[in-house]
């Protein structure tokens, strides 16, 4: 477990005369999370089913830590890509050129590609953003000078600019996770990536991802499906994200009476997401989660991907976060998931020890998908068809 002591530390002096209760919860945070009964490896029952102590736990606390999934070429890969990536980003926020005038990531795309903070900020919470679901704002401390006036913290459409990061998409296991929960015929949903840099890394303020099932009539615990966060550097109480266990089963709750309830921002009986490199969580996305600002001194980056049943998306109207608003019919549903076929091509001419992960879906359509630079062309733009419920 990385020792984030003196990061913690360092995030309660942000906070005034709340430090001591800042670093209070902190160390109360990290030492609950360990306690839970809801860590380790990926495994599977003889029949191939997901582990029923895994299941169990992840239905009842709404996510799992999975440990040491990501080996460490792989991770030395996104690494290698994200340096790439971070050297092509625009000069600013209104900008759609790098520092030195080249067009920079994303200028052609559609679809939004990065959204920007000031340093230490909560640029979604108390707005109407993303359908007005964070309700609260987090506090923003005061960044140290010579901090930039806005950094990147979310890179969306993430799979057509990394192909490490497509293919830790198509990770047979965590694959095989999204069957056991989902179904054979899962769908996906959306990808990102999460940049929480030092001193300056955004808050996400506390909300619940689901925007369209909470009245359904067959409401329940997986509706709204769930997130994989993959760790390129693991995660602290400080970086990470925190979880309310157990709200996911609740319907959708009211962030503001909770925030009063608890006399701040600090939810009683939070925890956080304490990962090393490499792990995964899986994280139910009707769960109440949200980040601080990453006062401390390590970096988050994580690696996020989520799926859907596919009841839950086939014929719905979308919710409009993540692509706009409409009716998801087998042939979008079927133009986005082309995604997963390139990404488990991708990842077995590149890991050729492994056994790929076969999609019901593509073997029923009898659909072969080869990753090739025509591929790479075919999914440009390919987030504008987000499954976002």
């Amino acid at each position: 477990m990385i020792d984030a002591s003196e990061s913690i530390e360092r995030c309660a002096a942000y906070y005034g005369d709340q430090a001591d209760a800042m670093r209070s919860y902190l160390k109360e945070g990290e030492q609950a999370a360990l306690r839970l009964d809801n860590r380790g490896p990926i495994r599977f029952a003889a029949d191939g089913s997901l582990d029923a102590q895994i299941r169990k736990a992840y239905s009842q606390y709404g996510f799992y830590v999975f440990t040491g999934v990501l080996g460490k070429e792989e991770l030395s890969e996104i690494e290698s890509d994200l340096a790439a990536m971070r050297g092509r980003f625009p000069k600013g926020p209104d900008s759609s050129v790098t520092p030195e005038g080249e067009a920079a990531l994303g200028a052609n795309c559609s679809a939004m590609t990065l959204v920007w903070s000031k340093p230490l900020g909560d640029p979604l919470g108390g707005t109407a953003l993303a359908n007005g679901r964070h309700q609260v704002k987090m506090f923003e401390p005061v960044a140290a000078s010579g901090a930039p006036q806005a950094a990147p913290f979310i890179l969306l459409g993430s799979l057509q600019f990394s192909e490490a990061c497509l293919r830790t998409y198509a990770h047979p296991d965590l694959l095989r996770v999204a069957e056991a929960i989902n179904g054979v015929d899962f769908a996906p949903f959306n990808e990102a990536l999460f940049i929480k840099d030092p001193g300056i890394g955004a808050a996400v303020s506390w909300h619940q991802d689901g925007v369209t099932h909470w009245d359904s009539a067959a409401f329940d615990e997986d509706i709204h499906g769930f997130n994989f966060m993959a760790q390129l550097y693991g995660s602290t109480a400080v970086n990470g994200v925190w979880v309310l266990p157990g709200t996911h089963k609740v319907g959708k709750l009211d962030i503001r009476e909770l925030v009063s309830k608890s006399g701040s921002e600090r939810l009683e009986g939070a925890v956080p997401l304490i990962c090393d490199p490499g792990d995964v969580v899986i994280c139910n996305r009707q769960l109440l989660h949200g980040s601080f600002p990453n006062s401390g001194l390590e970096p988050r980056v994580t690696v996020n991907f989520g799926f859907h049943r596919r009841s839950s998306v086939l014929g719905v109207q979308g919710g409009g976060i993540h692509s706009a608003s409409q009716v998801f019919d087998e042939g979008i549903i079927a133009r986005r998931s082309r995604v997963l076929g390139y990404a488990i091509d991708a990842r077995r001419q590149h890991f050729s020890d492994e056994q790929p992960y076969q999609y019901q879906p593509f073997a029923e359509a009898g659909l072969h998908y080869r990753w090739d630079a025509a591929a790479r062309r075919d999914i440009h733009d390919y987030n504008c068809d987000d499954l976002s419920i």
